[in-house]
């Protein structure tokens, strides 16, 4: 068995496909593992999935041409997942993908297809909670609204594009604090995702926000259309779960 390491992104993952199948070793011949997610075993060949942009690309325009922008986006989004094993689950799910089409989207039946819908659904549940679970709190002396997030996915991309056509006009920022990664907006000029270094991270711990006055409005709105005799915790834990409240300004 040869195991290819993968870089966790999508690149370096789709670079750890382009190793495994130019190997020509036989699918059931190798395996792909992100690089801290794994325990070595023996007997077994251990290979660095170098990230390269080319690689990345070819397996891109292949998936594109050959067999549809629809398992592109699975893709992608698979990639987004907290799985440990989403790596060797995307290259399963291609080797199908590969040999039927377009039509593997409606072959369920297939583990392999099966556990990437899986990861998708995992990815887009969180992401459509988180769309109306962030908070934004405003920083006066950057002139920008502010986040945080720990979400279990990598879901900053998405939520980056859903604010982006939301909050078109504004300047913001969301932070995972989870991957150290930020997403910008700029007026007029998009968003981008960066990697935040030690000093970065410093310098956001420190800011400064307005939110301990729209902490008050929101206890006090709470407070007053509450029914005592209605109070259901169970059921609010339901629809809102405990982890993301430490990230909600009327929970803090």
């Amino acid at each position: 068995m040869t195991v290819y390491i993968c870089e966790d992104s999508l690149d370096g993952i789709l670079c750890g496909v382009y190793d495994a199948w130019m190997s020509r070793k036989g699918h059931a011949q190798v395996r792909l593992q992100l690089d801290g997610c794994f325990e070595q075993e023996l007997f077994t060949e251990y290979l660095i999935a170098r990230r390269e942009v080319e690689k990345a690309d070819k397996v891109i325009t292949s998936i594109r041409q050959k067999i549809s922008e629809r398992v592109y986006e699975k893709v992608y989004v698979a990639s987004l997942s907290q799985d440990p094993d989403r790596a060797d689950k995307i290259y399963r799910f291609l080797i199908y993908g590969f040999h039927f089409g377009e039509k593997v989207m409606d072959m369920l039946q297939i583990p392999a297809v099966f556990e990437v819908f899986q990861m998708c659904r995992n990815v887009y549940n969180e992401n459509h909670l988180l769309t109306g679970f962030v908070r934004f709190s405003r920083v006066p002396d950057r002139g920008l609204l502010f986040s945080r997030i720990a979400p279990k996915n990598r879901v900053l991309s998405l939520l980056a594009a859903h604010f982006s056509d939301r909050l078109p006009g504004e300047r913001w920022m969301i932070y995972d604090e989870n991957r150290q990664e930020a997403a910008a907006h700029l007026p007029g000029k998009g968003w981008a995702i960066f990697q935040a270094d030690p000093d970065m991270r410093k310098e956001i711990n420190n800011w400064q926000t307005d939110g301990k006055d729209y902490e008050d409005l929101w206890k006090i709105f709470h407070r007053t259309i509450g029914i005592k005799e209605r109070f259901n915790p169970k059921c609010q834990r339901t629809h809102l779960p405990l982890r993301f409240r430490g990230y909600m300004t009327e929970f803090e």
